[in-house]
């Protein structure tokens, strides 16, 4: 018997929903507060997708549910698991990369939903641009809450002028990505059958 691609997706969802609940517990316990209650918010946000259908019977693609647990995962994990220090910068650019590609793909998905389910009208090269915009946009107020993340609590998410930098191209190159994969998808499939 073969598990589908959508089964496994679930699972490892499953396992990062959980994991971040770990790590939650464990920034309470050590007088990480404030770690404590992103992780809150993080694993609640993972539920977004499930309220979204159960309110508005609105179904996300299975995979943008998993780039979402994924990207908040790899957020938590590495302020509380420490592992942007210990893999760093590779770790920082992978979960930059993951989440730019997140924000691609719902700014993609809600372009096409504007276009498809309304009045508006949106051309494929007007969604390749508002797609990386949007990652563009996102990794900047990122990059300025990480700044002020570190003024206040005295911390170093940003040890220099290159990581800021590195941290917008990978940005960038995830807006790019998505963008351009957007508009293939939108040449190649038809209108009707877009999403």
């Amino acid at each position: 018997m073969m598990i589908s691609k959508r089964k496994i997706g679930l699972i490892l969802s499953y396992v990062m929903k959980l994991l971040i609940l770990i790590y939650t517990g464990y920034s309470f316990i050590n007088g990480q507060y404030f770690m404590g209650f992103v992780g809150i918010f993080s694993f609640f946000v993972t539920f977004i997708p499930s309220l979204l259908y159960r309110t508005l019977r609105v179904t996300l693609p299975w995979e943008l549910s998993f780039l979402m647990v994924l990207s908040l995962f790899l957020h938590v994990a590495g302020n509380v698991g420490e592992f942007y220090d210990l893999f760093y910068p590779i770790y920082d650019k992978i979960a930059h990369f993951v989440s730019s590609v997140t924000v691609a793909v719902l700014g993609l998905v809600s372009a096409v939903i504007l276009d498809q389910y309304t009045d508006t009208n949106l051309n494929k090269y007007m969604i390749m641009v508002f797609v990386v915009l949007l990652t563009m946009a996102f990794g900047a107020f990122w990059e300025i809450g990480e700044f002020l993340y570190d003024l206040l609590l005295g911390t170093q998410t940003q040890p220099g002028l290159k990581d800021t930098m590195f941290d917008l191209i990978f940005d960038l190159a995830g807006g790019i990505i998505i963008g351009v994969l957007g508009y293939v998808y939108h040449e190649k499939i038809p209108r009707r059958h877009f999403l």
